[in-house]
């Protein structure tokens, strides 16, 4: 067997592969003569079907196929031992006219080269890295949400501007008949809190669909209804009042302290406030990594420029997938994956030049420091070593799950690298400002 390579360009290589028939007829023979031992042929003893027969039977079909066995094998140990970085799958250039007869083959395949780049991590305009603070506001806020989720209700007569209300949106003809509890600040318009305040338990209030609520998921939870089912929705309901409560906050005192965070963790209100700010910044972070994760990839993607052997890959598109494509649809498929593409070429350069590594004790251990948190949220607070070294080796046995956690290591170890060396500059900002800046009004 002989294989050699002529390099088209930079980015495209046929290789040219020679398969003689001393490469493979030893095989072919073996096999066919297992074949004839075990061939339940009518008029023939098995085990005394004559060769001959066999041959012609069986013999083109085991041809094609070890030789098939023979060049892919080969062409993935050449590829192996040539250390060639390729794109996609070797493409067979077309062969119409085979003749399996002969004494040897010649097969060709065209490959896709992994270009060579450079990435600079170092723009010139630098990349906003923001630092999301909880301020004051927020954290009042979230002391009242903590203080009417643990508070107690008091029934009321009537409805005001604070109350919470349950009762049951109607429609015969929808076939609308839900019950629900929400307040009033729910609504879309002041003209229909006007409707609900004053009314008593069992008043009947007709109501309008359309612009009832800005959100229409909200119309979708209050008939329940599908999205499609509320979407352009202009018909009346009645909402028949059932009970009318409000909702009076907790205090904060030690009792409640304890029931947020554990006995003695919490011991005033400045505690309390400190509490929420530091577990609120936690989350902060989070996004804001996921941002600037964002802006960094898309910086690299702009900004780091290389060809690729796009009729190549064009070509492969076609054939890759379960469906084979024609050329206006590869051409489609491989428009929507160049960037994509672009960024692993990328992210793979910045691995290897910064020798970027996840273990399999890295998964081992992030996937215990994931369990060991989601069991706290279940008040499971110190599990054994023996426990979760049990559940991670389950979670890890299945493959998907793993590769996911790889992933996710390789984006943190890749965020670190930025952090350590893109140009950056931090700004301070709260959740609300950032929300604004980076999502706009929504």
């Amino acid at each position: 067997m002989n294989i050699t390579r002529e390099n088209v360009d930079a980015l495209n290589a046929v290789v040219k592969v020679d398969i003689a028939k001393e490469d493979y007829s030893d095989k072919v023979e073996k096999i066919l003569s297992d074949y004839r031992k075990t061939a339940n042929i009518p008029g023939f003893r098995k085990g005394m079907v004559p060769m001959g027969m066999v041959k012609r039977q069986y013999g083109k079909a085991v041809l094609v196929d070890e030789v098939n066995k023979l060049l892919q094998d080969a062409l993935n140990k050449y590829l192996t031992e040539e250390k060639l970085d390729v794109l996609g799958q070797p493409l067979p250039k077309p062969q119409d006219d085979i003749d399996w007869d002969a004494d040897g083959f010649t097969f060709e395949f065209e490959l896709g080269l992994v270009p060579e780049f450079d990435v600079e991590l170092k723009s010139k305009k630098a990349i906003t890295q923001y630092n999301i603070v909880a301020d004051d506001k927020m954290i009042d806020e979230q002391i009242e949400r903590i203080q009417s989720q643990y508070g107690k209700l008091v029934s009321q007569d009537v409805v005001e501007i604070d109350s919470e209300i349950t009762g049951t949106f109607k429609n015969e003809e929808k076939e609308i008949e839900n019950t629900i509890t929400f307040t009033l600040d729910k609504f879309k318009g002041k003209a229909t809190e006007k409707k609900f305040i004053g009314a008593k338990a069992g008043d009947i209030i007709t109501l309008k669909t359309k612009g009832l609520y800005d959100d229409e998921h909200e119309l979708m939870h209050a008939l329940k209804l599908g999205h499609d089912e509320v979407h352009g929705l202009d018909i009346e309901v009645t909402f028949t009042v059932n009970e009318i409560n409000k909702r009076e906050l907790a205090d904060l005192d030690q009792e409640l302290f304890d029931k947020l965070f554990g006995e003695g963790t919490v011991k005033t209100v400045t505690e309390l406030k400190a509490k929420i700010k530091e577990d609120a910044e936690k989350q902060f972070i989070q996004q804001a990594d996921q941002k600037l994760l964002n802006d960094v990839t898309e910086y690299l993607i702009e900004n780091t420029k290389f060809d690729l052997p796009a009729e190549f890959l064009t070509k492969w598109m076609a054939t890759a997938g379960e469906k084979e494509l024609d050329e206006v649809q590869a051409k489609e498929e491989y428009e929507k994956s160049e960037k994509s593409l672009r960024y692993q070429l990328i992210e793979g350069k910045l691995i290897q030049d910064n020798d970027i590594k996840v273990t399999m004790d890295d998964i081992k251990n992030h996937a215990r420091e994931m369990i060991k948190g989601q069991m706290a949220q279940f008040g499971q607070m110190n599990p054994s070593d023996e426990e979760l070294d049990g559940i991670a080796a389950r979670v890890l046995s299945n493959q998907d799950e793993a590769r996911r956690i790889s992933e996710q290591l390789v984006s943190q170890k890749l965020l670190k690298l930025y952090k350590e060396k893109a140009n950056l500059k931090v700004k301070e900002l709260t959740y609300e400002k950032f929300v604004k800046e980076v999502y706009g009004d929504i």
